[in-house]
């Protein structure tokens, strides 16, 4: 089984070492790496081209946003599954796709393996870890009140990506939401848990960096979820946020 990991990047020169480094050191050897670049204004490029082995797929070159480059690396990706890595994240030890393998081959077939990821609190070197995004509490009939599996933590097959289609690009924050929507309830794909941290991520992503962004990705799931036949409205979609107050503190 080989696993193409997709990383999209834009003026990432301050984190983008650690996450090529960490899929560079996973002891599976059947991986390719596509980092698809938005055409980065900083060091960005000259650091994966530096960086790069004959398992780096580059490309740098505009976009239209940020799901447009995942499509772009889903697209160029010859694995049979396909896992996104962010560019300010990183894998959690040297295992983490061979235990994925290990996972799609460890019971009945499956389209998708689903793991957990944990938030970094201060410096990253230190590896202190806040709060852990535990994807086994999902389940289809809940994404009609916001629960989604972490996204860098799920690794679909190619096939099932071909069934689903690609991520809609005039999505702000919520394409990756609205593709959980279509995929899991739309076209019922079949998923294992990982109870395992897969993924390490920094504070202040897209997704995390304020009140405004909430707002937008709540929004934005609301219409996920209409688009795809879900009944939902915002007092349900938000009623998700308790239950990540919860995380926090343990």
């Amino acid at each position: 089984m080989k696993i193409s990991i997709v990383t999209v990047s834009y003026n990432a020169a301050g984190t983008i070492a650690d996450t090529m480094a960490s899929v560079q050191a996973q002891n599976y050897p059947y991986v390719e790496h596509l980092v698809i670049d938005g055409a980065s204004r900083d060091a960005t490029l000259g650091i994966v081209q530096e960086m790069a082995d004959d398992r780096t797929v580059i490309v740098s070159e505009p976009d239209r946003g940020l799901y447009d480059a995942m499509n772009k690396g889903i697209a160029r990706a010859t694995g049979d599954v396909i896992g996104i890595l962010n560019a300010d994240d990183f894998y959690m030890h040297d295992a983490v796709l061979s235990n994925v393998v290990e996972a799609f081959a460890g019971g009945p077939q499956v389209d998708a393996i689903l793991g957990d990821i944990a938030f970094l609190r201060g410096d990253p070197s230190q590896r202190r870890l806040g709060r852990r995004y535990r994807s086994d509490r999902f389940k289809p009939s809940r994404i009609a009140w916001g629960w989604m599996p972490a996204h860098p933590g799920m690794f679909i097959t190619r096939d099932a990506y071909n069934r689903v289609g690609p991520y809609k690009t005039d999505y702000k924050i919520g394409g990756d939401y609205e593709f959980v929507a279509r995929a899991f309830g739309r076209h019922k794909i079949s998923y294992r848990s990982l109870r395992e941290i897969l993924v390490l991520m920094r504070p202040g992503g897209l997704s995390t960096s304020g009140l405004q962004s909430k707002w937008t990705i709540n929004l934005e799931s609301v219409r996920a979820c209409r688009e795809n036949g879900i009944y939902s409205n915002l007092p349900m979609i938000m009623t998700k946020y308790p239950a990540k107050l919860l995380e926090l503190l343990r």
